[in-house]
């Protein structure tokens, strides 16, 4: 029988990968047969962990230093990825997060910008120097990480983020459209409330349990749950969709 999830051959990038939903996404695409870089910018303790654990089993990760605000950091991702695997096939735009909870009277244009550089440029960045060698195979894969922020302007404080990863979902459908014409499938993924150091950093347990009572499943989500479905869409089984934010949410929120 076939495995439509098999990804054995493949190469991915995973940005922001040491911890959450980007560490078990480097997990789930080694465990369908992919190499992977692990990217990290500031939590190399995470990202070796993650390394050591991985080549214990036998898997093939490497964990690559950059900072992906930055275009020339970014292309020297890219680079050392190539050099030790020989091409790129999947790029997992991860990296992001809320920084702090603000409201905008008490938000700065500094912190304005750096969440929107975190949320949104690093995807724009990333996707833009993956882009020659994919066009140049006519063939690849973009997954873009959103938020339920994105559809629903996120908790108080988040409006920032909630901008961001809004964009994001706009940008997965640009992207999109103009990529498809050359074989590279571009979607997103839109968790709910998951847990992950994000909410143990930015939300109180108070909060935690309000989200729960607003889940239909009755749980929050775990890194796992949105893993599986980024591999889904990193292999041959979602070889038919394009420009879709997948809402992975336990149905707290439903298009």
């Amino acid at each position: 029988m076939q495995n439509y999830m098999d990804l054995t051959g493949k190469v991915a990038i995973v940005t922001g990968a040491a911890s959450g939903i980007g560490r078990a996404t480097v997990q789930a695409f080694v465990n369908c047969g992919a190499a992977v870089t692990i990217n990290f910018n500031q939590n190399e303790s995470g990202a070796e962990l993650l390394l050591k654990q991985i080549t214990e089993n036998g898997g093939k990760v490497i964990t690559v230093q950059a900072d992906v605000t930055s275009a020339a950091e970014v292309e020297a991702l890219i680079k050392k990825t190539k050099d030790e695997f020989g091409t790129v096939d999947v790029l997992v735009n991860n990296a992001g997060s809320l920084i702090e909870r603000l409201r905008i009277l008490d938000m700065s244009e500094e912190r304005w910008d750096q969440v929107i550089d975190l949320n949104l440029k690093t995807a724009y960045l990333c996707s833009k120097a993956v882009a020659p060698t994919m066009i140049e195979r006519k063939s690849g894969v973009i997954i873009n990480i959103s938020s339920i922020a994105g559809r629903n302007g996120g908790a108080l404080g988040s409006m920032h983020y909630a901008a961001a990863k809004g964009g994001l979902i706009s940008f997965t459908k640009g992207l999109a459209k103009e990529f498809a014409p050359h074989g590279i499938r571009v979607n997103a993924v839109a968790p709910g409330v998951i847990d992950t150091p994000y909410h143990e950093q930015f939300s109180t347990p108070e909060m935690m349990k309000n989200y729960v009572n607003m889940i239909p499943l009755g749980r929050v989500g775990t890194s796992e749950d949105v893993a599986k479905v980024i591999a889904f869409l990193a292999s041959d089984a979602a070889g038919y969709l394009v420009g879709e934010t997948i809402e992975v949410n336990g149905g707290m929120y439903m298009d």
